[in-house]
């Protein structure tokens, strides 16, 4: 009875609008009560042990620098470079939010942050640039994914905390992922270019150009590089980068650049408290419905069930992804990652994929998710920011899904290249 009305309490509050945490929570109570009444005396203890992990610490403290650099403004000079460096192309605004978006997401690890942020700024100026906003929006939806693929990605912190991953090496493997979903991209603004009429940017490349802005961002194109040295070097896990992160985002914003007040500090810390919370209400919450598939051996079946489809690993792997790539459709992100990770990890290790591969590669399918319909949270953040219609937003975005997409199964499949950054650094 349980595996009738478990789903269907889910999808029925999920389709009443109750925030996703609450739902998730809700739906496994109704299995553990099924299972048995006594067993829902241990659903505090189980979501108190399914946040019982210190590597948790690190998203808080990755939030928090972020909030920072963004509201003191030291991100605007990485805008400034990206835009010094590829402003002067055709359709130079689009390239320019691509690349800022590379330099932001070294900084965030939020596609949420990211599009806020952009929608802000990025988006007005290109709209005043000649660009229509929907395609505005749309090329800053496809770019702000790139947020939760290159690291700091609080997508890796969960999945590694989780599943007893390396944080360290999905960092490292969603470097090149992340690079290329930007590469494509610029692609598609490229090919579109002209049939679009994109405005071409005044004067060409110049050196000149490019070392001012790069002074005027280097404190802030600095946070990024020292975050990653030193997880990747060794030097500090992930939590304790982060705790610095925030250290020096204040130090920066704060000291030299004197643009943040008291009151900025207190809106950073109600925004970040509210993300974080929802994050987390979303983790424990999926911790008592994971522990209800479990006992209903939930993952074994649908292991089964694509198996039986084809015992060929790259039928199976292709199912995955579309699996992935379907419930990121009406799910959020961080919960469905918390509730299939478990299920998908044993049989991407029967099919011989290594762990970090098999983390990336879901990581970056449910990041594709953020930007479609009908739950993008990008598509609603942008819409929320510019005003503009979500359904307008998400007909110029169709070529940077299905380019993106591409990327993911190069991901998927060409596991060299996915593992690439981490085997050069030894993890």
């Amino acid at each position: 009875m349980a595996m009738i009305l478990v789903p269907v309490a889910f999808f029925g509050l999920l389709a009443l609008g109750l925030p996703v945490g609450i739902t998730i929570g809700v739906a496994g109570l109704i299995g553990m009560f099924d299972i048995g009444p006594r067993f829902l005396a241990m659903a505090p203890d189980r979501m108190f042990a399914g946040l019982d992990l210190f590597p948790f610490l690190a998203m808080p403290f990755f939030i928090l620098a972020g909030e920072i650099m963004n509201r003191s403004g030291i991100t605007h000079g990485l805008v400034r470079l990206a835009d010094a460096l590829v402003g002067w192309m055709r359709g130079g605004m689009a390239h320019s939010n691509m690349v800022a978006s590379v330099m932001f997401a070294g900084i965030t690890g939020s596609a949420t942050a990211d599009a806020a942020a952009f929608g802000n700024t990025l988006v007005p100026a290109m709209v005043k640039g000649g660009y229509s906003r929907p395609y505005a929006c749309a090329v800053t939806a496809a770019g702000s994914i790139i947020g939760p693929t290159i690291p700091p990605s609080t997508l890796a912190i969960i999945y590694g905390s989780i599943m007893g991953v390396s944080i360290a090496g999905l960092f490292a493997a969603g470097i090149l992922p992340g690079l290329l979903i930007c590469v494509v991209c610029m692609g598609v603004i490229a090919l579109t270019a002209r049939r679009k009429n994109l405005p071409k940017g005044e004067g060409g490349p110049s050196f000149k150009a490019v070392i001012s802005a790069f002074r005027e961002g280097f404190l802030a194109a600095l946070l990024p590089v020292f975050i990653l040295g030193s997880i990747l070097g060794g030097f500090a896990t992930p939590t304790e980068a982060a705790a610095v992160a925030v250290a020096y985002a204040l130090f920066v914003g704060g000291v030299i650049y004197r643009s943040l007040s008291w009151a900025d500090l207190y809106q950073i810390g109600v925004r970040t408290a509210r993300i974080t919370g929802v994050i987390f209400l979303i983790i424990a919450s999926a911790t008592i419905l994971g522990w209800w598939m479990t006992y209903n051996r939930v993952p074994q079946a649908i292991a089964e069930t694509l198996l039986a489809v084809s015992e060929n690993r790259y039928v199976v792997i292709g199912l995955i992804v579309a699996l992935l790539l379907m419930i990121g459709l009406v799910m959020d992100i961080n919960a469905t990652l918390i509730i299939l990770a478990p299920v998908l990890a044993p049989l991407m290790a029967k099919l011989g994929m290594e762990p970090v591969h098999a983390g990336i590669m879901i990581i970056l399918a449910l990041n594709i998710s953020l930007m479609t319909p009908p739950v993008g949270a990008c598509l609603f953040v942008l819409a929320s920011v510019t005003g503009e219609k979500v359904e307008a937003i998400a007909r110029e975005l169709w070529p940077f899904i299905l380019a993106e997409v591409i990327v993911l199964l190069g991901v998927a499949y060409w596991e060299k290249m996915t593992l690439f950054v981490p085997h050069l650094l030894g993890l």
